[in-house]
């Protein structure tokens, strides 16, 4: 078995014992993780952690905005709000990753509790 194969295995039997939220919320871990370490000053994790963290908050407004999404309006749009303010501290000067990481790290934890 190539590693490839195992670990997407390993992948694979590791997602069946969890739900899509505790699922979504790794991604948000994966992302506070990123920018944790970009914080030691080495430019290109920077670049990559913010790039990446762009790409993440991306994906969640356009999943919320999908008419087909079946959260409450006013949630959907509250979603979409703090993504748009995720993208506005992305854009600026000397991006602030301490709000970043929060902003992550409580959507984490949202996810990750009841549903």
């Amino acid at each position: 078995m190539t590693t490839n194969v195992a670990a997407s295995a390993a992948y694979q039997l590791a997602t069946t014992h969890r739900g899509w939220r505790e699922q979504e919320a790794d991604v948000f871990r994966r992302t506070v993780g990123a920018l944790r370490a970009a914080r030691g000053g080495d430019l290109m994790a920077r670049v990559r952690a913010l790039a990446d963290n762009r790409r993440l908050w991306t994906s969640v407004i356009d999943v919320v905005r999908d008419p087909a999404n079946t959260l409450p309006t006013p949630l959907r749009a509250s979603i979409v709000s703090l993504g748009l303010a995720v993208h506005r501290e992305i854009d600026g000067v000397s991006p602030d990753l301490e709000f970043l990481i929060s902003v992550n790290e409580q959507m984490a934890a949202g996810l990750s509790g009841p549903a």
